[in-house]
Parts: C-alpha cells; sequence; structure tokens
C-alpha cells in the first residue's frame, strides 16, 4: 500500500467494507470522487492503496470542518468540496477513474445527539444532514396525515404507517414534537414490544423521516447517473448500502445499466437494448466478513456493489425505472 500522511491521524469512523472495495477496484490509481466523504475513512483508504488524487464531497459543513485537522498533511493529493454527490460530476476537470458512494448516515452523525439522527439520545429533532433547510421537527408537525403516512410506508416500509402517522397527528395538536426521544415514544406506543434481538420500534420510522428529510432516494438516482457522466471507460464505481430500498436502487441501476434487463413480455416486441454502460464487477452484492463484523457490528446490513464503465456514451435513467419509492407530494395541512 502507499501511504501518505501520518498513521495515527486516523479518523475515528471505521469505514464498511473497505478492504473488499479496494479488492475489487484495484489497481487504485488516478483521480478518484468520494461523493460522501463523512469522516474521511474511503478517501485515506484510497489514498493509501495508490489513488493519485481524491476529490471528497460532503454536504454536512461539520464533515468538511472535522477533515481540517488532518487533511492538510496529503497537500494537493487531497481536494474537498462542500456540496451533493449528484452534482459530482461536476467537480473535476475532466473523466476521473473512480467513484466510492457511501449511502445513509455516517456513525459521527448519529453519534451526535444535537443532530437528531438517533432515537436511543435525546436530543433536537433535527436530521438535516446539510444542516439547512426543512428539519424532521418541521416535516412531522406540518405535514398532513397522508403524507406522513406514505413516508413512512414507501420509505421505511412501515406497515403501520398508518397509525403511526395518525398518533403523530394527534400527539403534536397537544404539543409541538421537539426532540428524538418524544418522537420515539409516539412511535413505539403503536407498535408491539419488540423481542430480544429486535430492532427499536421506531427504526424504521426515523430511516423514513430522515429519508425524506434529506431527498435521500431523489439525490441516489441523480448521483448514480452523475457517476455514469464522470467516469471514463475503464473507471470504477462502488456503492455501499445500508437498507434494501437502497440496494433495490443501486441493483436495478447496475442492472439496466449493464444491458441486464430481462424481456418481460414474451408478446410484446423485443426491446433494442443500448450498449451497456457498465459491465458488473460484483454479480452479487458483497457483505461484511466474520473479521470485519467483530471489528464494526454496524458493519452487519452493509452491502457493496462494485461496475466498471465502458466506453458507452453516459445517458439519463428514469428514475421510476430504478424502483425509486416516489412519494405524491400532496402539500401540508
Amino acid at each position: 500500500m502507499v501511504t501518505s500522511g501520518p498513521a495515527d491521524a486516523r479518523p475515528p469512523h471505521i469505514p464498511v467494507l473497505l478492504r473488499p472495495l479496494l479488492q475489487a477496484v484495484s489497481p487504485v490509481h488516478g483521480i478518484w470522487i468520494d461523493g460522501t466523504f463523512g469522516a474521511g475513512g474511503y478517501a485515506r483508504g484510497l489514498l493509501e492503496a495508490g489513488a493519485d488524487q481524491v476529490i471528497g464531497i460532503d454536504r454536512d459543513p461539520l464533515a468538511l470542518e472535522m477533515a481540517a485537522g488532518w487533511s492538510a498533511t496529503y497537500g494537493q493529493r487531497l481536494r474537498l468540496v462542500a456540496g451533493t454527490f449528484s452534482d459530482l460530476d461536476t467537480v473535476a476537470d475532466g473523466p476521473v477513474d473512480g467513484v466510492v458512494l457511501d449511502l445513509g448516515v455516517s456513525s459521527m452523525q448519529l453519534d451526535q445527539a444535537e443532530r437528531g439522527f438517533s432515537f436511543l439520545k435525546d436530543g433536537p429533532l433535527d436530521m438535516r444532514m446539510s444542516q439547512s433547510g426543512d428539519s424532521a421537527a418541521d416535516l412531522v408537525n406540518t405535514a398532513s396525515e397522508e403524507v406522513l403516512a406514505d413516508i413512512l410506508y414507501l420509505y421505511g416500509e412501515e406497515r403501520a404507517s398508518r397509525r403511526i402517522a395518525r398518533a403523530i397527528v394527534a400527539a403534536r395538536g397537544e404539543a409541538r414534537i421537539e426532540t428524538t426521544l418524544r418522537l420515539a415514544e409516539i412511535v413505539a406506543r403503536c407498535l408491539p414490544r419488540p423481542k430480544p434481538g429486535q430492532s427499536h420500534p421506531a427504526t424504521r420510522s426515523f430511516q423514513a423521516i430522515r429519508i425524506a428529510v434529506n431527498a435521500e432516494f431523489e439525490e441516489l438516482a441523480e448521483g448514480l447517473m452523475a457517476a455514469e457522466r464522470a467516469l471514463r471507460p475503464g473507471g470504477m464505481l462502488a456503492v455501499v448500502t445500508f437498507h434494501s430500498l437502497e440496494d433495490r436502487v443501486v441493483k436495478r441501476f447496475l442492472q439496466l445499466r449493464s444491458g441486464g434487463e430481462a424481456q418481460s413480455n414474451r408478446y410484446a416486441p423485443a426491446n433494442s437494448p443500448d450498449k451497456p454502460r457498465f459491465q458488473l464487477v460484483t454479480r452479487r452484492a458483497v457483505g461484511p466478513d466474520d473479521e470485519e463484523l467483530a471489528e464494526n457490528p454496524r458493519a452487519r446490513s452493509a452491502k457493496l456493489r462494485v461496475a466498471q464503465r465502458t466506453d458507452a456514451p453516459a445517458g439519463q435513467v428514469d428514475p421510476a425505472a430504478l424502483g425509486v419509492p416516489l412519494l405524491q407530494r400532496k402539500g401540508r395541512r
């Protein structure tokens, strides 16, 4: 491995599936974009594996602020950009050799109660990755019962979505819902007590609200298409997901863009598929091994998918074709 920068300046976050990611994209060289910089674990791994430069993008100002203490040790090899990964094709001067995306909320955000992502610690009901715009509190206190139910069902796959939405509307009628623990308690009262080993009753609801607040599915669809535009022929795309909805979208995108779309109706005219934009490197999603699970239990739900860019021109994909859960914005009350 190529190293640059002091080993004792490691960020506190443990990057999930870094070892299999580096193996899948080896040899690492050229210019890479880390579209979800976070605590910088993937960027550092890529630089130490041989990348000439990594451009790290994050919409969270705190992520870039926390990197100030160690990022300078890499000099021009690491460049940080404030923004969203849906615009990642605009940050480099030309085609890049790789793109890595680590989706969802970071450990750094979960561990800070004041960010409002976790139902395990009391804090303001925020959940904004960019720390700007409408917060989770704004959403749960102003969205109609119907919209709340749709968010919980589409983004959290919560079967009790209507019951929970009804309880949220009733509770906010008594007093505005401002904290994470109050929302978690409202949700928990709507569901059976979890058995040992089961997740907290509010897990799916918090996931759904976070996704809605940050427009994560819209960002994901646009980000995958931006990666297609940014990558040179032979460039690598690596995506790490943490729940089934995200993984389904990434899997569908790579299937469609690698020419894997099946003929759905044998009586319909045959499709004339475009030239594939990607070739699959991992045929199936890669999960953590026992060693990684022992080091980092948060990796248990992570999945990695990797594909290599072809020389076919980039194009657009209808988000509906990717299975993106599309919320019908029906307004607020």
